[in-house]
């Protein structure tokens, strides 16, 4: 399969025109930032970024295993782009982008990125996607691999459980609601936690978006009172709110997709995380390498070391009992090992 974008693409001399005419690809709120290369760079890579890159730690570590991989290459160019937050643009401007012509891969991550991937992809068949956090199989111009969230949110739930001790209720709040959350991290996050405890149950709320910091802590704080001492947020920014609420209430906050400890030490008492870096990393590099599998939908778990759970940090080993600790370790170990098969 060809990984250098055709020279000869039809209408690629006219898409361009139209678009310098346009705006020169002058997205607003858009950032544009590029790894100083040759100018006789003959592969272009494009990263988008579904939101913005202040405040993501997820989408830097998109951004940095993809210049990694680029900065091992000569001849590799990567350009970085904001799409915002309004979900309803993101398939307008990915479609700017392949209708250039200008780039060989677009990478990007997201559980809704390879539905717009596809639907782009009908209309510009030459171009490739790299997507992250998402599953797609079949189509010879995608690749996608989604993280196991089952596997991840069990070990949210697990520690949330360990933590409550007792309490037989843990929280989640979440900023909307999307067939993987529904699907795959409540029943997951349940599942964890009723490996500790198989009275716990969950109080789940939805903040509506991934922004208000003040709805997320109404409804943590609602949560709190009604006797959810552990709660893990998977908010954007509306987590804000929600770690807050929890200080201010004497509560406790699971972390997810990054080591969230250092957020509020003592309030963040576990953190399961995404290798991100790793993954953008090392599935640049194949397609770099003309080794990319496209039309393939893989899922990468614990036991691969995509996902993890944070257990070396000392905000981590101060804020949670050693007999916690050794049992929230013997989990981990065991997924790690592939001993424990929790499916997809």
């Amino acid at each position: 399969m060809k990984q250098m974008r055709e020279r000869c693409w039809p209408f690629r001399a006219v898409c361009i025109g139209m678009i310098c005419v346009l705006g020169g690809f002058a997205f607003a709120g858009g950032e544009r930032q590029k790894v100083p290369v040759d100018r006789a760079a003959t592969t272009a890579i494009a990263v988008f970024i579904p939101g913005v890159m202040s405040g993501s730690p997820i989408y830097d570590m998109l951004a940095a295993g993809v210049r990694q991989a680029a900065a091992e290459k000569s001849g590799v160019e990567v350009t970085v782009i904001e799409g915002g937050f309004n979900q309803a643009e993101w398939e307008p401007r990915i479609t700017t982008l392949a209708a250039s012509g200008q780039y060989d891969l677009i990478v990007s991550s997201n559980p809704s990125l390879p539905a717009i991937a596809s639907a782009v992809s009908a209309k510009f068949p030459q171009q490739q996607f790299l997507l992250l956090d998402g599953e797609l199989a079949g189509n010879p111009r995608i690749y996608t691999m989604r993280y196991n969230q089952r596997e991840q949110a069990y070990m949210a739930g697990h520690i949330a459980a360990l933590v409550a001790q007792d309490t037989p209720r843990i929280g989640l709040v979440a900023g909307q609601e999307y067939p993987a959350m529904n699907g795959v991290i409540l029943p997951g996050y349940l599942a964890g936690a009723r490996e500790v405890n198989p009275d716990m149950t969950v109080d789940f709320r939805v903040v509506g978006n991934w922004f208000d910091a003040g709805k997320g802590a109404e409804l943590a704080a609602a949560m709190i009172r009604d006797g959810a001492g552990v709660i893990l947020c998977i908010a954007g920014g509306a987590n804000e709110g929600v770690v807050q609420a929890a200080a201010e209430a004497g509560a406790k906050v699971v972390w997810f997709d990054i080591n969230g400890y250092g957020i509020r030490p003592g309030t963040v008492v576990g953190s399961s995380i995404l290798h991100q870096d790793k993954a953008a990393y090392e599935k640049t590099k194949a397609f770099l390498e003309g080794r990319l599998p496209f039309g393939q939908a893989d899922i990468a778990g614990v036991a691969a070391g995509y996902v993890d759970f944070v257990e070396d940090d000392p905000d981590y080993r101060a804020s949670v009992s050693p007999g916690a600790r050794e049992k929230q370790a013997a989990l981990t170990a065991r997924l790690r090992s592939g001993a424990l098969d929790l499916g997809e």
